[in-house]
């Protein structure tokens, strides 16, 4: 796992313009875990804004207004947000019909929500308190990308 966290520090590290650096690090974060799919998003104080993702289909909502989803959950209470069965929670908005457990980390900087990263998964249950730490782990690193 470290050299996975080691490769995160590089790219975010590196000189490469900032979307590239995103494209690659929610492809590092992804193929880390064998998620689904992998995006990371700008949060403003009205949208939630997709600034890269993994494959090459968008999300179904690109942006958002910051009250809807679960993302708006993870905005608002500053915290992370896993749901391991989506079709059981009224906040989610449909991403991808294959979509069953979603786990939503902020980024804060100086106490405020300036993005997230959002991982999905076509299982139920997905997501084990290793993810959860590994996604803590990568929010830190990853934070300077929206300094």
């Amino acid at each position: 796992m470290d050299d996975v966290l080691d490769r995160l520090r590089g790219i975010v590290n590196s000189p490469l313009p900032r979307i590239e650096k995103a494209r690659e690090l929610a492809q590092v974060v992804k193929s880390a875990r064998d998620y689904r799919w992998v995006g990371l998003y700008d949060v403003t104080p009205e949208e939630i804004v997709a600034i890269a993702w993994t494959g090459s289909d968008p999300p179904a909502y690109p942006r958002f207004p910051v009250t809807k989803g679960l993302s708006s959950a993870a905005v608002a209470t500053r915290a992370p947000v896993v749901v391991q069965d989506v079709t059981t929670d009224p906040r989610y908005l449909t991403a991808f019909g294959s979509t069953r457990a979603e786990a939503i980390f902020p980024v804060t900087v100086e106490g405020r929500v300036v993005g997230t990263i959002d991982v999905e998964s076509d299982r139920i249950n997905s997501f084990t308190p290793e993810d959860e730490q590994f996604l803590k782990i990568c929010t830190a690193i990853l934070t300077p990308l929206w300094v």
